[in-house]
């Protein structure tokens, strides 16, 4: 299921549906004065969890590849506002120079499986306290891809924008993973419904084997439609922020060892009666090894030079909690237990989100988890640079910004592509 809607679709509007193009736009947005090329670089500073707000230009340090570089420009932005500024020019001359941006563009992106209340929650304070006039937003569910018009709330409250988007959010949640519950579904009943000593034929091995291949077709991540959603992004002037919902998800496993569900979990039972059984089986339970299917340094690269911000929201609230006591225990009676099996997006997320300077977070509430997301994302600050002997090689050139303050934690996207 999961992340393939990145990139299937990105398609459909909130009132108008259209495709969004993938323009060819140059990898690194740089602006040009004679022979000098200006790299942007938007930076937070935290002291513990606050942002820190007093800093000046001298105060931080700029490393390509690991050699110091001279800070040319530097804004402190609060939202959509400049709040101070430094620069070896005169204001209106560094501004032509610089041209920094400050327009906000949101993504939220929902990967989950089940509809959440804590998502419409999430909604709600977005568009109550962090959507400003002039902002622009694209909305992704595990269906299709929305478009905030700019005159939304010129025609509708914002009272009703939450409505509407709450409706289609939860229609396109409980649509498309329709076929992915069942399957999980499937896989439960397949190993609970005939007896594991009825597992003697090759037959059950093999439609095992299909279902689960089938589940990972559906959350797959399509490594050419992250690119077109990166370059889509890069169309986008000002400060990109995508905010990804992903859940965490739980899979049906046989267990000759399982944990007693009377319990916390935390004591085993005994093995089943015919261990040999078991354990010639344990390869379908341990549902294999789950590679990722896309290039993670690749994306972690295109997505930093396109300067987007991904923050990795990882709801831990999981479809096992549907589950009865009852349930649960009549699984555990039949060596059934459910599994996570988010590690590899997880993981590969997680480092995406590093490279890009964006916020990750796991919790069971995804409400708070966002708005402890964009209350690190709304304060930040732009550094301009120009590179020494700045050659257009193609290659990735890694940034690393320091500040001459103790105790303090930067984050910043890892680099550009100079081509």
């Amino acid at each position: 299921m999961a992340v393939r809607n990145i990139l299937r679709s990105l398609a459909l509007v909130l009132a108008v549906s259209s495709t969004i193009p993938a323009p060819s736009l140059p990898m690194q947005q740089i602006q040009h004065e004679a022979v000098t090329v200006n790299i942007e670089i938007p930076v937070r500073v935290f002291a513990g969890d606050a942002f820190v707000d007093d800093l000046a230009i001298n105060d931080f340090e700029i490393y390509e590849d690991g050699v110091l570089q001279k800070v040319e420009a530097f804004y402190l932005v609060r939202e959509t506002q400049i709040a101070r500024e430094e620069s070896g020019l005169p204001r209106e001359d560094a501004r032509k120079v610089y041209s920094p941006e400050v327009a906000r563009h949101f993504v939220l992106l929902f990967e989950v499986i089940d509809y959440l209340p804590k998502l419409s929650q999430a909604i709600e304070y977005f568009f109550r306290t962090v959507y400003l006039e002039g902002d622009s937003l694209t909305v992704i569910t595990p269906k299709r891809t929305y478009t905030f018009r700019e005159d939304a709330l010129s025609r509708l409250s914002r009272e009703d924008v939450i409505r509407q988007l709450n409706g289609k959010l939860r229609a396109d949640i409980i649509s498309a993973n329709t076929e992915y519950k069942t399957l999980v579904k499937d896989i439960e009943d397949m190993y609970t419904q005939s007896g594991i000593f009825y597992w003697d034929t090759g037959d059950w091995r093999n439609v095992i084997r299909e279902m689960l291949d089938q589940l990972e077709q559906l959350r797959a991540v399509n490594e050419k439609r992250m690119v077109e959603f990166s370059d889509f992004l890069r169309s986008k002037s000002g400060q990109k922020n995508v905010f990804m919902f992903y859940q965490a998800e739980m899979l049906p496993k046989y267990d000759p060892f399982i944990e007693d569900a009377s319990t916390s979990g935390v004591s085993v039972t005994a093995p089943i009666e015919n261990p040999t059984i078991g354990f010639k089986y344990m390869d379908l339970g341990l549902l294999y090894h789950r590679e990722i299917t896309f290039d993670v340094d690749r994306i972690k690269q295109i997505f930093s030079d396109s300067s987007i911000q991904i923050h990795f929201l990882f709801v831990t609230k999981n479809p096992i909690h549907e589950l009865s006591i009852e349930r649960m225990e009549s699984l555990n009676e039949k060596h059934i237990r459910y599994e996570e099996q988010s590690e590899d997006i997880f993981s590969a997320f997680t480092q995406v989100a590093e490279a890009t300077g964006g916020y990750t977070a796991s919790s069971d509430n995804a409400a708070a988890v966002f708005q402890n997301a964009v209350a690190a994302m709304n304060n930040y600050y732009l550094l301009y640079y120009s590179p020494r002997d700045y050659r257009e090689d193609g290659e990735f050139h890694s940034l690393e910004v320091k500040v001459k303050r103790a105790g303090c934690r930067v984050t910043h996207r890892a680099g550009y592509l100079a081509d």
